[in-house]
């Protein structure tokens, strides 16, 4: 009898040891699939900016339709705004280093924080960030706009190009849509990270961070002269609605999960 208990007993610790290495190995096939769908997605976004042959002449006319409809709205105040902060030179300092180097460390470590602690939010944003990613690529090639430091007979001053050669290398031209300020990703997809951090910590530095971190990087897309004031807003609402369109189909296929397996 109790060689019967101790044989059940180890056949037990057998299985449940397999059943963890074939968790484990599904988890970390998972997470691979994961990240590759994240690096596919964000290689056919620049790759696919580069490819854009946008009409110069109708990218600058598109530009100067975006600076009347400011105007018309009462805000265009951007180059009054720029031509203030170039009298500061630790602002310009600052505002380049926000918009080289706050975007993309800032999404890429995001996604790996929600990957490896929140995999359920990392499925919601990693969706909405694709999601975004296509609606600024269908309004990038309908609607080409250039950015204002093209527009240097406003007043405009491209302080990134002429502070730094960072951000240039870190995105090369040939990977890069020069006309694709409307709408502003750096925008939308700082604020789509600062979302994720605030929903997913209750620690009040990291929470400040989310909330700062967004409006921090508004300010230097304009302060830059990459993006006008409504290249932002647009940028924020494409990214709002992507993440909300992300959880209704979260929604939907644990639905769809829940009967499959009932």
């Amino acid at each position: 009898m109790r060689g019967k208990l101790t044989s059940s007993s180890e056949t037990d610790v057998a299985s449940g040891s397999t059943e963890i290495r074939r968790n484990g190995r599904m988890s970390a096939v998972a997470t691979i699939s994961e990240v590759l769908i994240v690096a596919f997605a964000i290689f056919f976004y620049f790759f696919g900016r580069g490819l854009i042959d946008a009409n110069v002449t109708k990218a600058l006319d598109n530009a100067s339709r975006v600076v009347d409809f400011e105007r018309q709205l009462g805000i265009f105040v951007e180059p009054e705004i720029q031509q203030w902060a170039l009298k500061q030179d630790h602002l310009v300092t600052t505002v380049d280093d926000i918009y080289i180097f706050g975007h993309w460390p800032v999404v890429i470590t995001t996604l790996v924080w929600l990957l490896t602690r929140h995999r359920r939010e990392f499925a919601r944003f990693r969706t909405a960030l694709i999601l975004s990613a296509i609606v600024g690529m269908v309004i990038f090639v309908l609607f080409p706009v250039a950015p204002p430091r093209m527009l240097s007979d406003l007043g405009f001053v491209d302080t990134v190009t002429l502070h730094s050669r960072a951000y240039r290398v870190l995105q090369p031209p040939a990977f890069t849509n020069q006309y694709a300020a409307m709408p502003s990703l750096h925008v939308g997809w700082n604020l789509l990270m600062g979302i994720a951090i605030f929903r997913n910590t209750r620690n009040r530095f990291w929470r400040t961070f989310a909330v700062l971190m967004p409006l921090a990087m508004y300010l230097a897309t304009i302060l830059t002269a990459n993006h006008l004031i409504v290249d932002g807003i647009a940028g924020s609402l494409i990214t709002v609605a992507a993440l909300m369109v992300a959880f209704r189909i979260e929604a939907w296929r644990e639905r769809w999960l829940a009967r499959r397996t009932s």
